[in-house]
């Protein structure tokens, strides 16, 4: 009499853990289309608007690293349950937030504590899928690695828009609190080991948390405060420095140190993370300056730019399952050479942005970036955090997540500095054009002073208004001309990207373990 038949886990585990990844992943976004109305919604300056997005992204940017730690210490259930019940409870405090300084703090904890459920999701699914099964897991992470960060201002502008800003947090309480409870009835991964909280490296850990903190306020306020020209910037870019070389030292010599930067000397994990962190510039980077765009220079509301955007998302979702099908023919290797060499055409052809840019044009060079994403992400996945042996698995998954999130943090800092630069660049030389010689410009304010002339009531002379209308106008070029350089940095980006890839080595997917159910 035969025994029991074999079969693989059940996938509602990894469905659900999968459900708190999307929801942390959407968070850093989500935010982004509607930061005026929180702003105004809690009496907050300018200047700190930004906080409420930037406290988010310095929490997480510290916790992920520890998340392999965490995980050993505390085993993937427990970690993943604390985590989404710590999100959960952010999330609620962030909505009767009372005056901004309350709303960063809170949103710091939800980054903090809703971070682990990023990296645990990419341990797991080695897991929960084996053998040629693990081409869906990848795909699926990688969707949603993709996805969430661009649905964030989708969803986010929505919300805003039909309810208002409280419920971009209130939105996570059901979903949060559902994960919260199905994660310890569900998942049975490993068994917590308390014992490794004292033998931690907690130096390591603290040098790591200033090291990453600081570098992350650096790139995020560096263009706002013009770099190195302020006095705090320049103290942050020395204790990060300081701090992070100190801790690279430490891990590499330490016994059990918090983030295993020994994987670096496996060839696919190091390319990986590399191949990560450009990634992490093209998805986090283009959703960053394709609303900035559509906001400054076309003047869009929230609603409008999620609409412009959406064939981005929609694309996305229909190259999923063209990629697991392909992914089971073909070498993931040069799937995903194709997938990085078209988001490096993609932002080729975002080059060619004129300020009449809407929907219509942005279609085809979103369809080029959105449908061979998770060709970009999924391979990364299995021929880096794949080529290394289970009980470094954990340990390296926090740093290859983490060098994601860190080329969005650079890639949004550096396409910020390059907009502020080359808009003033532009300026000058389109300003060097508009004298008295040019006569379709004299003829340009003549008309507009006449039009202006028969306005009653018009502040200023017609001739004061017409230059004025002249000087937006040039300033309308030069951003849009500026968005242009900032596409090309990040097109020659992904063109290294591509050529890295051959010198990955092919990772064949290991025989499926007979499981029982359970």
């Amino acid at each position: 009499m035969s025994g029991p038949v074999a079969r693989p886990p059940s996938i509602l585990p990894f469905v659900v853990m999968c459900a708190g990844m999307f929801a942390a992943l959407l968070d850093i976004q989500i935010v982004a289309s509607s930061l005026q109305e929180i702003g105004g919604g809690l009496s907050a300056a300018q200047d700190e608007i930004s906080w409420v997005q930037t406290a988010y992204l310095i929490a997480e940017i510290i916790m992920i690293p520890l998340s392999g730690w965490l995980t050993r210490v505390f085993s993937t259930r427990w970690l993943f349950t604390i985590s989404a019940a710590g999100f959960t409870l952010a999330s609620m405090l962030c909505g009767l937030a009372w005056n901004i300084e309350s709303m960063i703090v809170f949103r710091a904890l939800q980054g903090l504590l809703g971070a682990s459920m990023i990296p645990t999701v990419f341990t797991s699914s080695f897991h929960f899928f084996q053998g040629p099964r693990r081409v869906y897991s990848a795909a699926v992470i990688g969707t949603i690695a993709s996805i969430a960060p661009t649905l964030g201002p989708i969803v986010g502008g929505w919300i805003t828009d039909t309810l208002n800003w409280h419920w971009l947090f209130y939105v996570n309480l059901v979903p949060g609190l559902a994960i919260t409870v199905l994660v310890p009835l569900l998942v049975r991964i490993d068994t917590a080991d308390l014992s490794l909280l004292r033998g931690a490296d907690y130096p390591g850990i603290a040098l790591m948390a200033v090291g990453l903190g600081t570098l992350e306020y650096v790139l995020e306020e560096g263009t706002r405060w013009n770099w190195f020209d302020d006095a705090t910037i320049r103290l942050c870019a020395w204790i990060a420095a300081a701090s992070l070389a100190l801790f690279v030292a430490r891990s590499l010599t330490y016994r059990n140190p918090v983030v295993d930067l020994r994987a670096l000397g496996n060839r696919n994990f190091a390319l990986g993370c590399v191949l990560s962190f450009v990634t992490g510039i093209g998805i986090f980077t283009t959703i960053y300056l394709t609303p900035l765009f559509l906001g400054y220079v076309r003047g869009y509301s929230a609603w409008q730019t999620g609409v412009a955007i959406f064939s981005l998302g929609a694309a996305s979702l229909v190259g999923t399952p063209v990629y697991i099908v392909l992914a089971r023919r073909f070498d993931g290797r040069w799937l995903m050479m194709f997938g990085l060499a078209c988001f490096g055409l993609s932002m080729w052809s975002f080059s060619f942005i004129t300020h009449d840019w809407g929907a219509a044009e942005l279609l085809v060079p979103q369809l080029l970036r959105g449908f061979p994403q998770v060709f970009a992400v999924a391979p990364s996945v299995t021929l880096g955090l794949g080529s290394l042996p289970p009980e470094r698995l954990k340990y390296a998954s926090g740093l290859f997540n983490m060098m994601r999130n860190l080329g969005g943090a650079v890639g949004i800092a550096v396409s910020a500095a390059i907009i502020n630069d080359r808009t003033n660049l532009h300026f000058q030389m389109i300003a060097a054009h508009l004298t008295p010689a040019n006569g379709a410009m004299d003829r340009y304010v003549q008309g507009v002073t006449g039009l202006y002339a028969a306005q009653p009531g018009l502040a200023g002379t017609p001739a004061a208004a017409a230059l004025r209308q002249l000087w937006h106008l040039a300033y309308r070029e030069a951003s849009t001309l500026a968005f242009a350089d900032a596409f090309r940095a990040i097109m020659l980006a992904f063109i290294v990207a591509t050529l890295l890839v051959p010198l990955m080595r092919r990772v064949a997917a290991p025989p499926a373990a007979p499981t029982t159910a359970h």
